[in-house]
């Protein structure tokens, strides 16, 4: 059995992280997960430089994609876009179709899934660029934290450094892994003492956080330290 990685919630000085985190331990059940999405896309388009288009796709089936661009390319994208929800340093957009038409205009692109507290995989992140390098060493980075035995390149020097915006995504979703981690390791242990199912040991785990007004990760936290306390 693994015990929990610790830890440690990022900067509000750094809010693409903070997101990231934040949904991790956010319940599924939550009202407002498809406006969390959407923020995730236009921080990821504002803050790192490496990313020209960035989208969540809320719903599974490939339908509708939520779509935020950098400033420079706000005035491409938006002509082929049909609906814009909001304007600011990115544009953020509804666009059917999204990952065909990026295909089209020969993006790069790399994949962060996100997931809610019960560790559901509820949408990816996907970034694009027009400069596929300029992704490799994000790629690296999220294929290190997702899985830490995946082999780095023999020559790390070949990849361009990361920017500040690409070093935030990354501890951000190794932080968000780790709460998942807690979490589910802390459903474990409520399955092995009680016999319940997981879908259960969540449903107690959701309420004991409502009922004691932390949040899910902290409750998670607490039965782990019961038990092995």
């Amino acid at each position: 059995m693994t015990t929990p990685a610790s830890t440690q919630t990022p900067s509000s000085a750094q809010p693409l992280a903070e997101a990231l985190v934040a949904l991790a331990e956010t319940p599924d059940d939550m009202p407002g997960l498809d406006a969390r999405l959407e923020r995730l896309a236009a921080l990821a388009a504002e803050r790192i430089i490496a990313v020209d288009y960035a989208a969540t796709a809320p719903r599974l089936d490939g339908e509708s994609y939520t779509v935020a661009t950098s400033g420079e390319l706000v005035e491409d994208v938006s002509s082929a876009a049909p609906t814009t929800v909001a304007g600011a340093a990115t544009t953020t957009m509804t666009w059917p179709g999204f990952r065909e038409t990026a295909a089209g205009m020969g993006l790069g692109v790399v994949s962060v899934p996100l997931f809610t507290g019960s560790g559901a995989t509820i949408a990816n992140l996907d970034l694009y660029s027009r400069d596929a390098d300029a992704l490799a060493p994000l790629t690296v980075g999220i294929c290190a934290a997702y899985d830490p035995e995946v082999p780095w390149p023999a020559d790390p020097g070949d990849l361009q450094p990361l920017d500040a915006g690409g070093e935030e995504l990354i501890n951000g979703f190794a932080e968000a892994l780790s709460v998942r981690a807690t979490i589910q390791l802390a459903l474990e242990l409520m399955n092995q003492d009680a016999g319940s199912a997981a879908l259960n040991a969540y449903a107690k785990l959701r309420l004991d956080a409502v009922t004691r007004g932390i949040s899910l990760s902290a409750a998670a936290t607490a039965v782990i330290a019961r038990r092995l306390g």
